[in-house]
């Protein structure tokens, strides 16, 4: 049997990601192991003719505050079930920060939730889970949301 020692988990906060935490600690607790808890946080750039295609301080530095509050809300809770959870805040695309992140802090595992979307949803907003099982060097545990039919 595998021994995982550091686990991560990227977040979204939303009910996907939550249920794949809930597995990534239950996870933790079995191996006595690390967990890094993260999250990024992107904003997308559109470029028009005639107009400039970034965003100035103080346009995504709420986003960043409300990021950031968020995470360490859920590193709160999360160590009160355990306490040596950590947490990594990353600007930029989620499939590839997640990435990073794991390479960074010698994840042998990332725990996420999956949205389960198809068909058009799927094509217009991509599956982040997937690009990190395509890319990830180490197993991925997907968790899809209750809330989505099986396949």
């Amino acid at each position: 049997m595998a021994r995982f020692n550091h686990i991560l988990v990227p977040v979204d906060f939303e009910l996907p990601s939550q249920e794949a935490l809930d597995v990534a600690v239950d996870l933790a607790l079995a191996f006595d192991a690390r967990l890094t808890l993260m999250h990024a946080w992107d904003i997308p750039t559109f470029a028009y003719a005639g107009s400039n295609s970034f965003m100035t301080a103080d346009m995504w530095t709420p986003i960043a505050g409300a990021a950031a509050e968020q995470l360490a809300s859920t590193l709160a809770v999360l160590r009160k079930r355990l306490p040596r959870a950590e947490s990594v805040l990353a600007q930029g695309a989620p499939a590839v920060e997640a990435l990073a992140v794991a390479d960074r802090v010698k994840a042998d595992v990332i725990v996420m939730g999956t949205h389960g979307r198809r068909g058009l949803d799927r094509l217009l907003l991509g599956s982040v889970a997937e690009r990190v099982v395509r890319s990830s060097p180490v197993p991925v545990l997907t968790i899809c949301g209750k809330g989505h039919a099986q396949a």
